[in-house]
């Protein structure tokens, strides 16, 4: 059966959505000011060889995230820094809504049904991993659901202070089990969990 994987940017306090929304807090805020170093584009670039399918919600799709990788893609073709861009104009797009009765986006399709129904169905599917990149909400539901079977945290050397988590069961918390961490020179490190 195919993972979920939730990749998300994290400030080093543990918020994926900080307070105060105009803080620049991440060291690629997905424009031309990327300071990540090599290694970890390069490792980056390795999450989405083994992904062929992304998940994605109905806000992150209509702001426009499919629009700006696509121009990516084009813009910096011979680029391998980008070929992650590549991987997401090819690859299978699926939006969990109810609100949209039609797909505009090339290879990318609707799923109206319950989520947990529609991502156990893609699991089941034949293929690569799916990944899913996006809205905090978007991702605590996955999470509240017991759906996501790996959390990527790209741990930004910035503590935001207050913000939103991915983990609201205050009561039994998430218990995790480490699956690797990597530090890196331009101060990132990324976390790989999964629910333990």
């Amino acid at each position: 059966m195919r993972k979920l994987i939730v990749q998300m940017q994290m400030s080093v306090d543990g918020f994926v959505s900080p307070a105060y929304g105009d803080l620049d807090w991440q060291l690629w805020g997905w424009g031309d000011r990327w300071r990540w170093d090599a290694a970890l584009k390069r490792d980056f670039n390795a999450v989405f060889a083994g992904v062929d399918t992304l998940l994605l919600s109905r806000k992150i799709i209509e702001e426009g995230y499919l629009d700006h990788w696509g121009r990516a893609a084009t813009r910096f073709l011979a680029n391998p820094d980008y070929a992650f861009a590549q991987r997401i104009v090819e690859a299978r797009k699926v939006v969990l809504t109810n609100k949209l009765q039609a797909s505009r986006w090339e290879r990318t399709d609707i799923a109206r049904g319950a989520m947990a129904d529609e991502v156990n169905a893609l699991k089941r599917q034949p293929g690569q991993d799916i990944l899913t990149i996006g809205g905090v909400g978007f991702a605590s539901s996955l999470t509240s659901a017991g759906l996501v079977d790996e959390f990527q945290f790209f741990v930004n050397p910035t503590a935001v202070g207050a913000g939103r988590s991915v983990f609201h069961d205050t009561r039994h918390g998430h218990a995790l089990r480490l699956l690797g961490s990597t530090a890196y020179d331009c101060g990132m490190v990324v976390n790989r969990y999964a629910p333990a």
